[in-house]
C-alpha cells in the first residue's frame, strides 16, 4: 500500500481479515446529537466503521475509524459502536482490533462526547486480560484518545502518516514538530508505547501473525502445527547469545520468533517463539545487537536498566495473564549504576521481581552468561519460582564476579604482595572454584541441568512438555501492590 495516498477505513480492515469475511455491524447509526446542526452533516456510520471477521480462521472483532467522516471524531453513537463490538468480544471471547485515524473527541458533543471516551476506557479496562487488545495508529491518534493506545496490549503505528501523543510537539515548552516530533512513530516506539511500526502492508501482516499465535483469550491456549524437529541441534547458539533475538529464533519452531518493543530498551528483548507448536513468551539480556547484515551496531552492558525491567515486567505479565509459559535467557552482572537510573532503578526492579515471582505459567531459566547477585535472583531465578533451570558449562553464578570478590576477600593478602596480580588470579580462582561455577550451583540444587549450548532447544522443549499440567496455588487475595 502507497502511504501517499489516502487508504480507506473497509481498505485497513480488509487487509487484516481473510478474504470476504468481513460482516459490518451498525452501518446505519448515526449521530444523536442536534447541537450547532450536527445532524445536517452526512455521517454514515457516525465515523466508524465496526464489525468482525476471522484471521487465519480466529474470529476477531474490528473497528477502524473514517477519517473522511468528521475527520473520524469520537461522539456518543461512535463510542457505542466501539462499546458494542467489546461486548460481543467479550461474551465470544475473541480479540478486539481498533484501526485508529482519528482528530480527536468531537467538540460539537462536548460533555456527551466525554462520556462516551469514558465508557470505552472502561470497556477496554474490563477486558484487559481477558482477551487481547491490538491498536493500529495510522493516522492522528491524540489526547485522550492515545490513552486507548496505553490500554492496549499491543500497538503498531504507521512511520510515515501516523501521529501519536497527549499533547502534540508544538505544546510542549520549549519544543516544536521541525525540532522534535515527540508524535512520531520512531519517538513512540523508542519511548516504548509503541510496540511495532511500519507501513499499512507491514502492520496488516504484523497483525495476522499477532492474532496467529496468540491466545483468543484467557481460557485457551496458542497452538499450531509443528514439523520441526523437537531435538535439533542450534549449532551457533553459543555465538548467538550476544544477541537473543538471534538465539531465540534458533531455539523456536522454525525459526520465528516476534520481537515486542524492539525500539525500546533494546538491552533487554522480549517477544513470542513457538516450541512444539506452543507458544511461549521469551525474555532475555542484550549484550549486543546485531543489523540484518550481521554487523554489530550497539554494545550492551550486561545490567538490569530502568527500561529494562519495566519491559519485561509488562511482557511477563502479559503472558501470565493469558497463560503463556515464560522462557528467560539470563546474562546480568547487577544493576546500571548512574543518577539517573538511581532515582527509579530500585522501584523498576521490584516491578521485574515481582512479576516473576507473581506469575504461575512455566517457567523455565536458562543461565548462558554471568549470573550474579540479587540481579540474577530477579532474573526468573529458581528462588522466585522458576521450575526447570539450565545453565551452560562456562557460565558464572554467584554473588560477584570472582576478581572482585577476590580484591574484597583477600584484601590483606594483596596488599602485602609483591606481585598483585598473581595474588588475585589465584584467590579468584579458588574462589570462582568454590561458589561461582555452574557445578558449584548445581550440587545446591539452583541449576537442574547443565547443558551444552547447542542442545538448548531440546533441553526446552522437553522441560515446557513436562510442565504443561503445571497448577500451583498461591495466597487467596485481591491482587498485589507492587
Amino acid at each position: 500500500m502507497s502511504n501517499t495516498t489516502p487508504v480507506s477505513a473497509r481498505a485497513r480492515i480488509d487487509a487484516i481479515l481473510d478474504d470476504n469475511s468481513f460482516v459490518e455491524i451498525g452501518a446505519g447509526v448515526k449521530a444523536r446529537a442536534t447541537d450547532f446542526n450536527i445532524t445536517k452533516n452526512a455521517a454514515p456510520s457516525d465515523g466508524v466503521i465496526t464489525g468482525y471477521g476471522v484471521i487465519n480462521g480466529n474470529l476477531v472483532y474490528v473497528y477502524s475509524q473514517d477519517a473522511a467522516v468528521m475527520n473520524g471524531t469520537v461522539g456518543e453513537m461512535h463510542a457505542k459502536k466501539i462499546e458494542g463490538i467489546y461486548d460481543m468480544a467479550l461474551k465470544m471471547g475473541a480479540p478486539v482490533i481498533g484501526l485508529i485515524d482519528c482528530a480527536g473527541i468531537r467538540l460539537q458533543e462536548a460533555t456527551d462526547a466525554l462520556d462516551a471516551f469514558g465508557k470505552i476506557y472502561r470497556k477496554m479496562s474490563d477486558a484487559s486480560g481477558v482477551i487481547p487488545q491490538i491498536t493500529a495508529v495510522y493516522g492522528n491518534c491524540g489526547g485522550g484518545l492515545a490513552v486507548l493506545a496505553g490500554l492496549s496490549d499491543f500497538t503498531f503505528m504507521e512511520e510515515k502518516t501516523g501521529h501519536l501523543f497527549v499533547n502534540s510537539p508544538n505544546a510542549l515548552a520549549g519544543n516544536y514538530a521541525e525540532k522534535l516530533d515527540t508524535s512520531s512513530a520512531k519517538f513512540q516506539a523508542e519511548a516504548g508505547v509503541v510496540d511495532f511500526t511500519g507501513d499499512e502492508e507491514t502492520i496488516a501482516n504484523g497483525i495476522r501473525q499477532l492474532v496467529s499465535i496468540l491466545p483468543a483469550n484467557n481460557e485457551t491456549e496458542a497452538f499450531a502445527d509443528c514439523e520441526d524437529d523437537l531435538n535439533r541441534v542450534c549449532a551457533d547458539m553459543a555465538a548467538e547469545i550476544a544477541d537473543p533475538a538471534l538465539a531465540l529464533s534458533d531455539i523456536s519452531d522454525d525459526n520465528l520468533f516476534v520481537e515486542v518493543k524492539a525500539e525500546f530498551a533494546k538491552e533487554m528483548v522480549t517477544g513470542f517463539i513457538q516450541v512444539d507448536g506452543s507458544t511461549i513468551g521469551a525474555v532475555a539480556n542484550r549484550t549486543a545487537l546485531f543489523d540484518e547484515n550481521g554487523e554489530k551496531s550497539a554494545d550492551f552492558d550486561a545490567v538490569l536498566t530502568v527500561d529494562g525491567a519495566y519491559k519485561a515486567a509488562d511482557f511477563i505479565n502479559f503472558c501470565d495473564a493469558y497463560d503463556i509459559p515464560v522462557l528467560s535467557l539470563t546474562n546480568v552482572k547487577g544493576y546500571a549504576a548512574d543518577v539517573r537510573s538511581e532515582k527509579s532503578i530500585a522501584k523498576a526492579v521490584a516491578k521485574l521481581t515481582y512479576a516473576f515471582a507473581n506469575a504461575n505459567v512455566p517457567k523455565v531459566n536458562v543461565i548462558t552468561g554471568e549470573a550474579y547477585g540479587s540481579a540474577y535472583v530477579t532474573m526468573n531465578s529458581k528462588a522466585l519460582g522458576a521450575d526447570v533451570t539450565y545453565a551452560w558449562p562456562d557460565a558464572s553464578i554467584g554473588m560477584m564476579d570472582a576478581n572482585e570478590a577476590a580484591k574484597i576477600m583477600y584484601a590483606d593478602d594483596i596488599a602485602k604482595s609483591a606481585d598483585v596480580q598473581s595474588v588475585i588470579s589465584e584467590k579468584a580462582a579458588e574462589y570462582a572454584a568454590l561458589q561461582s561455577g555452574v557445578e558449584s550451583a548445581a550440587a545446591r540444587g539452583y541449576v537442574d541441568t547443565i547443558i551444552n549450548p547447542e542442545d538448548t532447544r531440546k533441553y526446552v522443549a522437553a522441560a515446557f512438555e513436562m510442565l504443561y499440567t503445571k497448577r500451583e496455588d498461591r495466597p487467596d487475595k485481591k491482587h498485589g501492590t507492587v
